[in-house]
């Protein structure tokens, strides 16, 4: 036999709580009053407390019951958490059903990628970007991009078209000196001569937001048949001064017998970009310009990607600030272009698209290649809110 005290603060608190832990087995032997909580005797209550008695075979009858509610208890746990466990399971299941069906769903490509990098991948290499301006622009939408997003064709086009754009950078405003002397280098057959007359003109008229100046042109192209023939009737026709010089000396004459000229554009002889010695030889006569010079390589837009970083990298010892590019209108795809200047991380600094003078050439400006490319339809409203404005071509 076992006794229990128990108290509370009535005589059924106290019955309840033994008997929920006991049952029927526990007998009450004594009760009393009783004086409970409180600190040194203050503040305390007044309970009761009981004093039980239990048989040992109904404590360990008890004991078992209790213990089955335990067991019970445990068991039910268990199952619940089991039951979370599959719920879970089966979830994840629905979740990657989900995605297996939306992915099936889309067109397959070739080697897995996504449909729309798959065609602005074809774009790009239809309009002669190089792979890897193209592996570039693809993995970035890639990392950009959700499997979701990528389905809306025109936002990664728009966001692809501002990439191309972002890269395509202008010249800083050049020092304030006098003479201005600007030198026009680049390969044969580019149209150095035309385009120095086109610059001679705008200049000399104030146009394509050029104030008017004093012009004055050289040549050192005495070579080609009728090279002087056909700047000297430009400046006739323009009325700007034209000199021809062979040599270092005679160039550097030349520029201090007009240094109170605000602008001297020279014309130079066009060289293979392979032809090394004879590329040297031009150098040497540049070098008679000053180190204040500002050069600026011709080259067309119908040049082949690879051919035109050969050109970039051959004429690197001219020290160009800039890339000025011609014949535009003579070609739809202007990839090769945009290729090489990121390449070489060159600016551009003016456009030409025709043989009219001055009229064929303008300030390069981002739309003017983005407009270009073949199979994109650029947003022009959103792009000119990023580049500014473009006015029409006449």
């Amino acid at each position: 036999m076992q006794y229990i005290v128990e108290q509370g603060a009535t005589h059924r608190e106290v019955l309840e709580k033994v008997r929920a832990r006991y049952g029927d087995t526990a007998q009450v032997l004594s009760h009393r009053t009783v004086r409970t909580g409180g600190f040194l005797g203050l503040f305390s209550r007044e309970g009761v407390e009981i004093t039980f008695y239990v048989k040992d075979d109904g404590l360990r009858e008890s004991e078992k019951k209790r213990a089955d509610v335990e067991e019970e208890k445990r068991k039910l746990l268990e199952r619940i958490n089991q039951e979370r466990a599959i719920q879970e399971v089966l979830n994840e299941v629905r979740s990657l059903k989900t995605i297996v069906e939306e992915t099936s769903s889309r067109p397959a490509t070739a080697d897995g990628e996504h449909p729309t990098l798959a065609v602005l991948d074809r774009l790009l290499e239809e309009n002669d970007f190089s792979p890897a301006y193209r592996a570039e622009l693809v993995a970035r939408a890639r990392s950009e991009f959700s499997l979701d997003c990528l389905d809306d064709y025109a936002s990664v086009e728009q966001a692809m078209l501002a990439w191309m754009g972002d890269r395509i950078t202008l010249p800083d405003e050049p020092r304030a000196a006098r003479p201005r002397v600007v030198v026009l280098v680049g390969p044969t057959g580019v149209g150095k001569t035309t385009t120095i007359a086109k610059l001679a003109a705008i200049h000399n008229l104030g146009m394509a937001g050029a104030k008017a100046q004093d012009v004055r042109m050289i040549t050192i192209d005495n070579f080609r048949i009728g090279a002087r023939q056909q700047i000297e009737t430009y400046g006739s026709i323009m009325r700007v001064p034209v000199s021809t010089v062979e040599t270092a000396q005679d160039l550097r004459a030349t520029i201090a017998m007009h240094r109170d000229t605000d602008l001297i554009l020279v014309d130079t002889i066009g060289k293979s970009p392979r032809d090394a010695v004879r590329l040297a030889e031009m150098q040497q006569i540049l070098d008679a310009c000053g180190p204040a010079a500002e050069v600026y390589l011709a080259v067309s837009a119908t040049t082949k990607t690879q051919d035109m970083l050969d050109v970039f990298r051959q004429f690197e010892p001219f020290r160009y600030r800039a890339v000025v590019v011609t014949k535009m209108d003579e070609t739809g795809r202007v990839g090769n272009v945009l290729s090489a200047l990121a390449d070489k991380g060159k600016p551009v600094a003016w456009i030409t698209d025709g043989q009219r003078v001055p009229l064929d050439i303008e300030r390069a400006h981002p739309l003017r290649f983005l407009m270009k490319l073949e199979g994109f339809a650029p947003n022009r409203p959103k792009l000119e809110e990023r580049y500014g404005p473009v006015a029409d071509r006449q």
